[in-house]
């Protein structure tokens, strides 16, 4: 776990990160560029440090990070906040203390001193630094001596650092990163150890570490012949073909002391691998299905995080997980199976899994009295990458007031969302001969019809928000800003924020 804390005082770590930004230079040739030291409230020599930048061709670009030997600290590392401003937006420095945090891998502390004015921006600051502070290597041998650890220690340097607000936001940062840590490690888990009974072992360790019933926690977890015997055909027929049995796991926050302002479902896709089933998927990218659990463990981590930030908001929150495998006893395109509260589905492709398990735990979500709204967070589909790419994810709603809300929520965290339609004309796509509908409908426009499925188990009048995370959560690229490869954590930033909106 990393540390964070605010000073306004003499920079005690021997490491210093500050920012750095561009600006077009008037005096020099057309199209040049001059560089602008942006150090917060630090006052720093930049004349001799200006021009070693210069002869290490320094851009200020996001994501540069340059480090230099330092007068007063050993290092002085130099982040790119992209184009100079009077004011950096705060998902700007969080992207930059983040590609700083990643840099320093192998060094205990470091003090960031970057150009936030502004609460937001030291939540920003906080935030990025302790997220680029991640390494997995849980399941490395020989090499595991080879790692650099990530920082342990962070200080933000800021002159509001004795205001009480300044210290919730950084306790709030740490808290975040824990909890966004934790996602990625089930993430990152290889499937070989990552089951079903094992995801729920885990979360159940998570609350335990985290007071459990003290802190408003209470886990429970339903097991495949309870889930037989209860009727939610969507998780068992995906998980029937696995050796490892599938599970509903139930968190349930109610806050300690203090009467709930809101009441929230969260629902989380939880396929600890999903190889297809009998529509078998092709090998070439297949390991990264492992990920495919990864709003189950954003929804999961999420409330623990919230229950620690002791919001007065409660939370009912559903992980339906399985294994979606080939064998003798695999669901079979056409097959009919019966969604928990009595709709039938035609089992058309039987790698359209998601929604069926996301359908049993949102109708039992519903059973939940006084919601004022429920959220589902998923890998839902490929689709969903086509047309958002890799870095945005899309919100579906049949509520356009608690779809904005939202939106001006993700506006607070950084991460970024996409409002989608849910065209009535799609719906028909779905009609089944033999059914109350298919799993699959119409091929273009794929995330949208997969929306207008799970629409079909929402009452009208509850809120309701699908967030479809397919491409965000798992990156198989560079490392980029606080991002690491591998599992993002993406979608538990807005959700806890959404519990911090509902309390004001």
């Amino acid at each position: 776990m990393t540390t964070i804390r605010l000073s306004d005082g003499i920079v005690k770590d021997d490491v210093l990160v500050v920012g750095l930004a561009s600006k077009n230079s008037k005096s020099s040739k057309a199209g040049a560029t001059s560089l602008q030291i942006e150090c917060g409230d630090l006052a720093l020599d930049t004349k001799v440090l200006m021009q070693a930048l210069a002869d290490l061709g320094a851009t200020g670009k996001a994501d540069e990070v340059i480090k230099v030997p330092g007068t007063s600290t050993r290092l002085i590392v130099f982040t790119g906040l992209g184009t100079a401003s009077a004011s950096y937006d705060h998902e700007v420095l969080r992207r930059a203390a983040g590609a700083a945090a990643r840099a320093l891998a192998g060094n205990s502390s470091a003090t960031f001193s970057l150009p936030a004015k502004s609460l937001s921006g030291i939540r920003g600051v906080a935030e990025g630094a302790a997220l680029g502070s991640y390494l997995f290597d849980q399941f490395r041998g020989s090499t595991k001596s080879g790692q650099k650890s990530p920082l342990k220690s962070i200080t933000v340097h800021t002159d509001l650092a004795s205001q009480a607000s300044a210290k919730s936001a950084a306790k709030s940062a740490e808290i975040i990163g824990t909890y966004t840590n934790l996602v990625r490690d089930l993430i990152n888990t290889p499937p070989s150890h990552l089951t079903p009974e094992t995801f729920c072992k885990a979360i159940n360790d998570a609350v335990k570490k985290a007071g459990g019933a003290a802190t408003g926690l209470k886990v429970s977890v339903m097991t495949d012949a309870q889930l037989k015997s209860k009727g939610y055909g969507g998780i068992i027929g995906v998980g029937q073909g696995s050796v490892n049995p599938p599970r509903l796991l139930n968190i349930s926050y109610t806050p300690k002391g203090a009467k709930a302002k809101k009441k929230y479902a969260f629902v989380g896709k939880g396929i600890t691998f999903d190889s297809g089933g009998l529509a078998l998927k092709p090998a070439k990218g297949m390991e990264a299905m492992k990920s495919d659990m990864s709003g189950a463990a954003a929804v999961c981590a999420a409330t623990i995080a919230i229950a620690l930030l002791k919001l007065p908001v409660a939370i009912e929150t559903w992980a339906p997980l399985a294994e979606n495998m080939i064998s003798d006893t695999a669901t079979r395109p056409s097959d009919v199976i019966t969604i928990y509260g009595g709709k039938t589905v035609e089992v058309l492709n039987p790698d359209a899994e998601g929604r069926l398990v996301l359908a049993d735990a949102i109708v039992r979500a519903q059973e939940t009295k006084d919601l004022d709204g429920i959220i589902d967070v998923a890998t839902l589909t490929g689709a969903q990458v086509v047309a958002l790419g890799t870095r945005t994810s899309a919100v579906m709603t049949n509520n356009e007031g608690f779809s904005s809300h939202f939106m001006d929520v993700t506006k607070e965290t950084g991460e970024a969302f996409w409002p989608m339609p849910l065209p009535v004309e799609l719906r028909a796509s779905l009609d089944s001969p033999v059914a109350d509908l298919a799993n699959i409908g119409e091929r273009m426009g794929g995330m949208l019809v997969a929306g207008l499925f799970l629409k079909d188990f929402v009452a009208d009048e509850l809120p309701w928000l699908h967030l479809d995370i397919a491409g965000p959560a798992y990156n198989e690229s560079a490392p980029h800003g606080y991002t690491p490869v591998g599992g993002t954590g993406i979608a538990l930033r807005s959700l806890v924020q959404l519990a911090i909106s509902a309390s004001s």
